[in-house]
């Protein structure tokens, strides 16, 4: 029986996968940053988000489902009269990292190419926001005897703390399981900690540096920093000296100033392997320049050391379990307050790991270099039993059906699984490329592009279809499973 559906069900996904592409697009033409300094009461995370909001409720009544507006805070699309000690919950977010530097394409102007969807936010997480309510329709449609309700809620604030689920969880019930499609497949049964905040240099930097920044986003590897000195006599060719001809560098003379900005490449900083932080490459200049004060040097020489490695190592806070592996530790964001360098950390803590410990050792460390650390959010891990059924069922229904040998795991990426009761992220991300998907991406994207939280961040359509089917068909393999 199982097989006539699954067989349905890639017959119905093939036929929609051009309106898919469609209805992506419309969401990721809107720029949803979450920024709740300039929200109100109709718009707790701003216009941007709430117009997203509005675009993908308006989508989920064009397809026949009642939906609700918890405030703008979250949304649901599903049946009017909702039973939801028998539901199935599915969560995705509708904000996106800010842009960040060196794209290719428009970010908010959504293209295609080959296979491709291209735009910010198309991969993480409105593609499969949009793909969520795709199962709906088509279990919908063909009519599929569900023992369980389906109900798809999407929020505004993921990747900027999830304020938005601690506000819903406050004030709403939830779904007896949910499912947030936000990761990799097959099953994710725990997320690490994440741990941020700012170390804050006591002492002022000199007259000589009128400003020094970097990074965009706290969960973001930065791809650029940028320090504007003071111009004084010979500064620019010693600076030219100390780059060397190194081409992460460019310089521009001013009247009054001399600009240089460092390039790096960007990651999600929960998966950092592999990038180039631009604050450290900044750092590295600026401890070494002749031209600065020893006091300034200084700060940027321990700039330098907090920001080489990704690992905890020279924070003091290293440490590895069994369950989720090694804490990272990535510098993302240097900000100059009052005179003062403010470095934001971002830290994906292993589950066993003890967060005020962390914290203990953090606040030696920062003593020891002329730091304050100022913790901004402590969000604790999350971890879904291993032995849960429905761990075992999933995965190997992902296997056999990819002829995969995968194993469920655990992962330093924050979803809405860590707010919710009897929640795991599952898919979709992940699925193996085939040589028609490598060689498209060379065509494509530059070395360091096209990834979440990548410039040219690209979405898959041909994976995405194929990972839709795998979740259509989750829910048939769940229907008999009591929640």
């Amino acid at each position: 029986m199982d097989r006539e559906w699954y067989q349905k069900i890639d017959e119905w996904m093939d036929t929609h996968k051009e309106e898919l592409a469609e209805d992506i697009s419309s969401l990721v033409k809107i720029p949803s940053i979450s920024d709740p300094e300039n929200g109100s009461k109709g718009a707790p995370f701003g216009a941007a988000c709430r117009d997203a909001m509005d675009e993908m409720l308006a989508m989920g009544r064009k397809y026949g489902f009642h939906t609700e507006n918890y405030e703008y805070y979250v949304g649901s699309i599903g049946n009017e009269k909702k039973n939801l000690k028998n539901t199935i919950g599915f969560w995705n977010h509708l904000d996106v990292v800010p842009v960040g530097n060196n794209w290719q394409y428009e970010p908010f102007k959504p293209v295609i190419k080959e296979h491709f969807l291209i735009g910010r936010g198309s991969q993480d997480n409105k593609g499969p926001a949009v793909g969520m309510l795709y199962v709906m329709r088509c279990l919908r449609d063909l009519d599929f005897p569900l023992n369980h309700q389906l109900c798809l809620f999407v929020g505004c604030d993921e990747e900027r703390g999830m304020t938005d689920l601690t506000y819903y969880t406050d004030h709403y019930p939830c779904p007896a399981m949910s499912m947030i499609a936000d990761s990799g497949f097959p099953v994710c049964y725990g997320e690490k900690g994440i741990l941020e905040g700012d170390l804050v240099f006591r002492e002022k930097l000199s007259d000589m540096i009128l400003k020094c920044e970097g990074g965009n986003a706290s969960n973001m590897i930065p791809d650029r920093a940028q320090a504007v000195l003071r111009r004084t006599d010979n500064l620019e060719e010693e600076v030219i000296a100390c780059i060397d001809g190194n081409e992460r560098f460019t310089v521009t003379a001013g009247e009054d100033c001399v600009t240089i900005t460092a390039q790096g490449t960007s990651r999600h900083s929960a998966f950092p392997k592999g990038s180039c932080n631009a604050i450290h490459e900044l750092s590295l200049l600026l401890k070494d320049l002749p031209c600065l004060t020893k006091e300034d040097r200084a700060q940027f020489a321990a700039l330098a050391v907090l920001s080489e490695e990704y690992y905890g190592v020279n924070t003091g806070i290293t440490f590895e379990d069994e369950i989720s592996g090694r804490t990272t530790c990535a510098a993302t964001v240097l900000r100059q307050m009052d005179g003062r360098l403010r470095l934001t950390l971002n830290i994906r803590y292993a589950i066993t790991q003890d967060s005020i410990q962390m914290q203990e050792l953090l606040n030696q460390t920062a003593s020891s270099l002329g730091c304050d650390w100022e913790m901004e959010r402590d969000s604790a891990p999350n971890y879904f039993p291993k032995e849960h059924p429905a761990v075992e069922l999933l995965t190997n229904l992902y296997n056999e059906l990819t002829g995969e040998h995968a194993e469920s795991f655990v992962m330093g990426g924050g979803t809405y699984a860590r707010k919710l009761p009897n929640a795991f992220a599952y898919g979709v991300g992940s699925l193996r490329e085939d040589d028609r998907d490598k060689a498209a991406k060379e065509r494509i994207f530059l070395p360091g592009h096209g990834g979440a939280h990548e410039p040219d961040e690209g979405l898959n359509l041909r994976l995405l279809v194929k990972a839709l089917k795998i979740y259509a068909k989750s829910i048939v393999a769940l229907n008999e499973y009591p929640l």
